[in-house]
Order: structure tokens, then C-alpha cells, then sequence
């Protein structure tokens, strides 16, 4: 009988002959990837330099000059979502779906944002009362990603029994958001930033982007900006307000099953964490102090600070009766921005007329209700608290709407953000279908559109 060696034995054997671990180990991880795609050229080779025009910056009289350049036009698209987070994923996939040519950048390498690389891992809110009843109002884009997550194991908590607010694992969010993002036809771009827009009078023609391959430009004929902080429009010159508001960091613990929560709340931790679907880990929010989100010297010294504050407390943690097993698995990639930038729009979104009885005839989008309000009706969100006051060609989506200081909590939160990117892609899909701005956009028919692709509206 012709033997068969197991891959710990090959390891073993390859090592003793002096081959090393890091050879042994290539091996194996071949015969584990035989069935992932192969690359199509060889490896470790020497790839010839391609030309590349320079225009570099020069220090001319004190002062640092950025010539003009002519830029290569690397993608043309009907609708360009700028920012792959909730709002970014809703809106693509919205877009797409309503049949425009739709395109996405995003500067991580994954979608998500502060939901997965923020490790914000709540979707929340949800639901509403509604007619004294509660009811699920993230319907749509969002709630198909969600029941597709909770087909995982251990990929979302609560949604299987129909409750409010699930929490979900992060890679699986990943995952699963990549796949509705191909299989909608929308054509990806990680690892590229927005570094200004085209503009033709006063409308947004698309967007420069910034990356390894240097400044290129993509063309559009409708810009969601999605990209938390308003980038798009800012470049743009839309008239808008920043804010301050709280900046933390997200990290993980490990074993946290393996934990004795009663004898570490009788040493005075109250908690571990907030739930997640693995049992052994739990993720853990850090507010921060109210500060400048697009202040990047801040935000270094803050990521330094947090994990350094977050590390302390793991030791506090192991040196008490009952935290021994515990240990931090991860901290999260992407710091935790709230708020910078509001846009604003047509139309400001107030608390009161948001929340009141009164008919909403130009509602896009239903939020949620969460905390000692569960019991209240949803807030209606209008059209016009997504469009600019004089740019043409540029809808926001997610946490940089016009709205009063009453809504900025509601609305910076995951599932409203997932709410608004549905709205903002069916928006920019009929404005390019009806070949109208967006400002001229029949609302009714928006609102047809987007009962159609699920979304509630009451």
C-alpha cells in the first residue's frame, strides 16, 4: 500500500532537512489553496517602469505651488458612490439595481466602514413603534444584507427571532457585502482616496482620486457622497457646517466566557463588553473626547492614546480575581469618527417635524427609534436634507445630511446610514435615467422606486 505522508509529518520532514519552516509552510499553504485562483504571471519578477508624467509641488517664494496637470481618465460611470460604509453600500447596490452603471471607491480594503473596520458591530435602530406596534423599519438593501448575514453561524445575533437591533460578526459583514456588491454589477475600487471633484460650472462631473498608480480621474454623471465626512462636497465648495463631536476606538476581548463576571464586578468592572455572536468575545465602545475628526494630527495622537488607554485596562483586567483568561484580540482598524461635517441642503431635518404625526410628503426614508423612545413612531427623512442648496449632480448619504442638532445622534447611527445610501442610490439612478438634476427629481417617483426595492415609508 503506497503510504501517505499527513501535512504536519511533511512540515516535520521538510524542516529536518533544512528546507526551513517558511518553505515547509509554502507548501502547505499551496496544497490548501489548490482550488483558489492561480496568479496569471509568475512571481518575484523584475516588471519594467512605466512612464509617468510629473508634475510635482514647488517651493516658489516661501510658498508651496501644485502646478495644473492633465489627469487620465481611468473609469466613467452613470452613478459614482464615493465611500464603501453602510450608507456607500446601500446606495451602490440601490444604484445598480435600478439599472444605472454604478461604480464604487473606498480607501480600506473592505466595505463597511466603522460598522465592520470600526468594529461598531450594533445595527441599530431597527425598528419603531408604529400604529402601536412595533415595526421593523430597515427594510430593503439593509435588511437583505442583514438576513443574509444571520444565515452564517455565529454571523448576526436576534435578527432569526425577529428583534430589534442584531449585532453581527464582522468579517462575515465583509463577506457577505461583497458579494451583494459584485452580484448587483457595481464595479469596485478599494485603496483610493478622494483628493478633489471635477467640476463644470456648477456641477459635479466626478472625482480625483489619489492612490499607488498616483492622481487619476473618474467621471460620472451623478456623485453620491457617502463619505462620512462630506469630502465630496466640501472639495465641491457646498455650503456646510462642521462639528465636534466624540472620538474613540473599538477594541475586542478574547475568552470572555472564560471570564468570572461575578468576581469582576465585585472588584467594580460592571461589564466585559456588549454582546456579539461568537460567545468568547465581546466588543468594547470607547467614546473619547469631543474633538476635530478631520484634524489628522488629533487623530494620531488619539490612536496612540486609545490603545495605550485600552491596553492598561486589559491589565487591570488579568491582574483581578476572575480575569486571568482574558486577552485583547483586536483593536479596530479604523478609529471611531462621529461626526464632522453636515451638509447644508434644499431642505434642513428638524427633530420636531421629523417626529411629528403629520403627513410626510416628501419622506425617503423611515428611521428607527431606540432607548426610552422605542415606544414612539419613526422619524421621517426628506429628500431635500440630501441635496445641496446650488450644486447640481451630488446627493449625500449617511451621517453628513442637513439635519438640526436634535437629529445628529439618529442619524449617524448604522442602521439610518444603511436607510439613506438605499435612498441616495435609487435617487441618483432615476436623475441619471430621467437625465434631470437631482434637485428636479419627482419625489413620488423616487418613493415608487424605492417601495419597490423593498424600503418602508409607511
Amino acid at each position: 500500500m503506497q503510504s501517505r505522508f499527513t501535512r504536519r509529518q511533511l512540515l516535520r520532514l521538510l524542516t529536518a532537512a533544512g528546507l526551513g519552516t517558511p518553505f515547509a509552510t509554502r507548501l502547505v499553504s499551496d496544497e490548501a489553496d489548490a482550488n483558489a485562483p492561480r496568479a496569471t504571471k509568475p512571481e518575484n519578477i523584475v516588471v519594467p517602469n512605466t512612464a509617468r508624467d510629473r508634475y510635482p509641488a514647488r517651493f516658489i517664494d516661501g510658498r508651496v505651488i501644485q502646478p495644473e496637470r492633465p489627469l487620465s481618465v481611468m473609469h466613467e460611470t452613470d452613478v459614482l458612490v464615493v465611500g464603501g460604509g453602510p450608507a456607500g453600500f446601500a446606495a451602490a447596490v440601490a444604484a445598480s439595481r435600478a439599472g444605472a452603471k454604478t461604480a464604487l471607491v473606498e480607501r480600506y480594503g473592505y466595505l463597511g466602514g466603522l460598522w465592520t473596520g470600526g468594529l461598531v458591530l450594533l445595527v441599530y435602530p431597527t425598528h419603531a413603534t408604529e400604529k402601536g406596534v412595533l415595526t421593523k423599519v430597515l427594510r430593503g438593501v439593509g435588511d437583505e444584507l442583514l438576513g443574509r448575514i444571520a444565515r452564517y453561524p455565529d454571523g448576526a445575533t436576534r435578527y432569526a427571532d425577529n428583534q430589534p437591533d442584531p449585532t453581527t460578526d464582522p468579517e462575515i459583514t465583509k463577506l457577505v457585502m461583497d458579494e451583494m456588491i459584485q452580484e448587483a454589477g457595481v464595479k469596485m475600487f478599494f485603496h483610493c482616496w478622494v483628493a478633489d471633484v471635477i467640476l463644470e460650472g456648477n456641477a459635479v462631473r466626478g472625482v480625483v482620486i489619489e492612490s499607488k498608480a498616483g492622481r487619476q480621474a473618474m467621471l460620472a454623471k451623478v456623485v453620491v457622497d457617502a463619505s462620512g465626512d462630506g469630502d465630496v462636497f466640501a472639495a465641491a465648495g457646498a455650503e456646510h457646517e462642521q462639528r465636534l463631536h466624540a472620538v474613540g476606538l473599538v477594541h475586542r476581548l478574547g475568552n470572555a466566557d472564560r471570564a468570572d463576571l461575578v468576581k469582576l464586578r465585585a472588584a467594580g468592572f460592571k461589564n466585559l463588553g456588549e454582546t456579539e455572536p461568537l460567545p468568547s468575545v465581546k466588543w468594547v465602545n470607547l467614546r473619547g473626547p469631543s474633538t476635530d475628526g478631520l484634524d489628522i494630527a488629533e487623530l494620531s495622537r488619539l490612536e496612540v492614546e486609545h490603545r495605550r488607554s485600552i491596553w492598561k485596562r486589559l491589565e487591570q483586567l488579568r491582574k483581578t480575581s476572575g480575569g486571568e483568561p482574558l486577552f485583547l484580540l483586536q483593536t479596530a482598524p479604523q478609529i471611531g469618527v462621529r461626526i464632522t461635517r453636515l451638509l447644508a441642503g434644499m431642505r434642513k431635518m428638524t427633530d420636531p417635524e421629523a417626529r411629528s404625526t403629520e403627513p410626510h410628503p416628501d419622506a425617503i426614508a423611515i428611521g428607527g427609534t431606540y432607548g426610552s423612545g422605542r415606544d414612539k413612531p419613526g422619524f421621517a427623512v426628506p429628500y431635500g436634507a440630501m441635496v445641496p442648496k446650488r450644486l447640481d449632480q451630488l446627493i449625500a448619504a449617511g451621517r453628513c445630511l442637513d439635519v438640526d442638532t436634535a437629529m445628529v445622534e439618529d442619524m449617524r447611527l448604522i442602521a439610518t446610514c444603511l436607510l439613506t445610501g438605499h435612498a441616495a442610490g435609487a435617487a441618483a439612478a432615476l436623475a441619471v435615467k430621467d437625465r434631470c438634476c437631482p434637485r428636479d427629481l419627482d419625489v413620488p417617483k423616487l418613493q415608487a422606486l424605492l417601495r419597490n426595492q423593498g424600503a418602508y415609508l409607511r
